[in-house]
C-alpha cells in the first residue's frame, strides 16, 4: 500500500505527512535501524520515516501483489485502460449527495486537497517499476489513500493519521508501517495519554476485519451511498478515536 502522512505537529510524523511511499526502492534493513536511529535522536527528520519503512518491508509490496492477482477483480483491474486517478480527477457533480464520490469530494476540498496531489507527495527517492502491471498496482494504491480517510472516517488530525497508519498496517502486513506505527504511538501517548493505544489497537483490528481494500473496484463503488459502502467492505466506525477527540466530527467527513 502507499502510504501517505499528513500529521504536521507530532514528531515522528510530522513534516512526511504530505508524501506517499511506493514501496519500490530498495533498502537494507540495517538502514532501516540507521534511520529509525536517527529518526529517534531527531524527530523532526522526517524524511527517514520513508527509509525506516522500506528498510522494515521485506517482501510486503510483492505479497500485496501478488494477492491482488489472485483477488477476483485483481486482472480485471489491470486490464482497465482507465487508471484510478482519472477517475477520481473525474466530475462527481453527477453523484448524489449522500454517494461516496460526494463524501470524497467534501473531503478533498474542505481539507485543501485535490486527488492527484499525492503524486506530487510521493516519496522522492522511490524506485520506478519495469513491469507496467506492478507500477499501475502501486499507482492505483497511492491514489486511493483519501478514499481510505473517507471511507473509514480517520481524518488529517495527528491521530486520525496514526490511527488509519495502524489500519494500513493491519491490511498490508507491512512491517515497516508498524514500526512507525508503534513509535509514533508512543510519542503520541504523552500528549494523549493511554487511550492513544486504544485508539490505534481498534484501528488495526478494524483495518484486520474487514474486506481487504487493495482489491476493491471503487470505480464501481462511487456512486454508491457511503454507508453502504462501508457495509458492504465491513469498515467499521471507529469509536476509541471519536472519544479521544471528545466526540467532535471533522466536516469534512460528514456528509452535507
Amino acid at each position: 500500500m502507499s502510504l501517505g502522512l499528513r500529521s504536521k505537529r507530532v514528531g515522528i510524523l510530522n513534516n512526511s505527512c504530505h508524501k506517499v511511499i511506493l514501496m519500490a526502492t530498495v533498502t537494507t534493513k540495517r538502514e532501516g535501524f540507521a534511520a529509525l536511529r536517527r529518526l529517534l535522536k531527531d524527530p523532526e527528520a522526517t524524511d527517514e520515516v520513508f527509509v525506516v519503512i522500506r528498510g522494515f518491508s521485506g517482501k510486503s509490496f510483492e505479497n500485496e501483489y501478488q494477492r491482488f492477482l489472485r483477488s477476483e477483480t485483481g486482472l480485471d483491474i489491470l486490464a482497465e485502460p482507465t487508471e484510478l486517478l482519472d477517475v477520481l480527477k473525474s466530475d462527481f457533480t453527477q453523484y448524489d449527495l449522500g454517494s461516496f464520490a460526494a463524501l470524497y469530494t467534501r473531503f478533498l476540498r474542505l481539507e485543501g486537497l485535490s486527488a492527484d496531489g499525492l503524486v506530487d507527495a510521493s516519496d522522492p527517492t522511490q524506485e520506478v517499476f519495469d513491469e507496467p502491471s506492478r507500477a499501475k498496482f502501486a499507482r492505483r494504491q497511492r491514489d486511493q489513500h483519501d478514499l481510505w480517510h473517507t471511507l473509514t472516517q480517520y481524518g488529517r488530525d495527528e491521530l486520525g493519521e496514526l490511527c488509519l497508519l495502524a489500519f494500513t498496517y493491519a491490511q498490508t502486513g507491512n512491517r515497516g508501517i508498524g514500526v512507525i506505527v508503534f513509535f509514533g504511538t508512543l510519542k503520541y501517548r504523552k500528549l494523549m495519554g493511554n487511550k492513544v493505544f486504544k485508539a490505534v489497537y481498534e484501528a488495526y483490528q478494524h483495518g484486520k476485519s474487514c474486506e481487504w481494500l487493495p482489491a476493491v473496484k471503487w470505480e464501481d463503488m462511487l456512486s454508491l451511498p457511503v454507508e453502504e459502502v462501508r457495509v458492504r467492505l465491513k469498515v467499521q466506525e471507529p469509536q476509541v478515536y471519536w472519544e479521544c477527540r471528545g466526540g467532535v466530527r471533522f466536516p469534512s467527513l460528514t456528509p452535507a
